[in-house]
């Protein structure tokens, strides 16, 4: 290591920070010239790549962002429709959730991780009077897969080892128990084989779901759990029938198999419900939350037992048994997630979000009357979905919005679909921009094709 040269590359960076928007044209420059050089030779040359798909030129740098939009280093400005992947639903930054964040930091950051942090307590209090049903217990984690990991552990530790069932289609992160779990041969194939004793059944039907685990049954297997989300988001904003929830969490008690609904992506008012088992009145043995929790300042992530499966689960025995991480349930993140669930429920974003989601859907089921290249549209809430006839056709979509500072997103199991999740208060000024935006790009492609 030269260490003055260390320093004075630290020294420069640091000042871009410092600098915030003072920076100069020679700087914006060498900023975006460095980004992609560093993402090729340090990060990950395929993840830029494929960011190609959308920015041609790779160089549309995210610097700064306000509560409904993203801009670049040049002060360009974005109506952001991608929302973090669902993280957004209070806006960028919030203020009322920020402040909170920021007294906390000039107090306690972290913690010891060996004394007790009262936000951590009071966080998990909260959570358990906001959650279906009985609902008690949390577990405090940092990302979403994380999160699942330790949904799926608790899961043996009350029931014992056996069979996972999971859904084709079905996205619940990437770490190996995680993408066990994930329905989707793109993410699987290069680490099989990988944990063993996982079935995928068809998304939506819960008589293959009871004759998955009666054929596991009858030929002397035992099935551990159940996991699915609500609405499969990354597979398209795939949207189950009425009553499925319902008849899931009933074929579980039947058979006693424990019922996991990974809500990390339609938890805390995206579809238009506070949580999307609140639809059915169904109670999940454990529940995943992420994404939105925080309001997009601070990762945090974590999931919540009923009461009966934490105590049979020799977590009291054991408290270190299920995971131990460092950060998860710091100072920082609980005082962000406590200040972002007041502000939800304060200003009732799950009505928010389903009055604005049927006012899009509503004007984009005109926009479709007029565009043959739009096969499909759905949504639930501010989990919107646009379908295509091919992902050629959806990523030519996709950069036209974009060439008209409009963010949308594909989706990760299905590149035909272009996602809309916006902030919960994007302006309906600015959603009108937005389907005059999608209006026009439609047309842009109609006419090249």
């Amino acid at each position: 290591m030269e260490k003055q040269a260390v320093l004075k590359e630290l020294d420069r960076i640091l000042g871009y920070i410092e600098r915030g928007d003072e920076l100069s044209a020679a700087e914006i420059a060498r900023v975006k010239q460095d980004t992609i050089d560093n993402y090729y030779a340090y990060f990950n040359t395929g993840y830029m790549d494929f960011r190609k798909s959308i920015t041609p030129d790779g160089a549309t740098i995210e610097w700064s962002d306000t509560t409904e939009c993203i801009n670049d280093v040049e002060g360009n400005e974005y109506i952001d429709c991608i929302g973090g992947f669902g993280t957004y639903i209070c806006g960028h930054r919030n203020p009322e959730i920020l402040k909170y964040v920021k007294k906390q930091l000039d107090r306690l950051t972290l913690s010891s991780t060996e004394l007790l942090e009262p936000l951590r307590g009071y966080l998990c209090e909260v959570l358990a009077m906001i959650t279906p049903g009985d609902l008690q217990y949390s577990y405090l984690t940092n990302g979403g897969a994380e999160a699942v990991e330790m949904a799926l552990k608790m899961a043996v530790l009350y029931n014992g080892p056996g069979h996972f069932i999971s859904t084709v289609h079905g996205f619940h992160g990437k770490s190996m128990g995680a993408v066990s779990m994930t329905g989707n041969a793109d993410f699987r194939r290069p680490y099989l084989p990988m944990i063993q004793q996982v079935q995928h059944i068809e998304y939506g039907n819960a008589v293959d779901l009871e004759k998955a685990i009666k054929n596991l049954q009858d030929v002397g297997q035992k099935v551990t759990a159940f996991i699915v989300e609500p609405v499969q988001g990354e597979a398209g904003c795939r949207i189950p029938p009425v009553g499925y929830l319902k008849a899931c969490r009933e074929i579980c008690d039947k058979y006693g198999v424990v019922f996991i609904a990974d809500e990390i992506q339609t938890g805390l008012g995206r579809t238009g419900y506070l949580w999307r088992c609140n639809m059915e009145d169904v109670t999940p043995d454990i529940l995943i939350f992420g994404k939105v929790s925080s309001g997009g300042i601070i990762p945090i992530t974590g999931i919540i037992s009923r009461k009966h499966i934490f105590e049979n689960s020799g977590l009291a025995d054991n408290p270190f048994i299920l995971g131990s991480p460092t950060f998860g349930g710091n100072a920082l993140a609980c005082s962000a997630t406590l200040g972002t669930i007041k502000y939800i429920i304060e200003n009732d974003i799950p009505a928010m979000a389903k009055e604005k989601g049927e006012y899009f859907l509503s004007k984009l089921e005109e926009i479709k009357s007029r565009h043959h290249i739009m096969t499909d549209l759905r949504g639930t809430g501010l989990l919107i979905a646009m379908e295509f006839e091919t992902s050629d056709i959806g990523f030519e979509v996709s950069k036209e919005i974009f060439a008209r500072y409009v963010l949308v997103a594909g989706t990760l199991n299905n590149a035909r679909v272009i996602r809309i999740e916006p902030p919960a208060v994007l302006s309906y000024a600015n959603i009108d921009k937005v389907l005059a935006v999608i209006d026009e790009s439609l047309s842009a492609v109609e006419a090249r094709l």
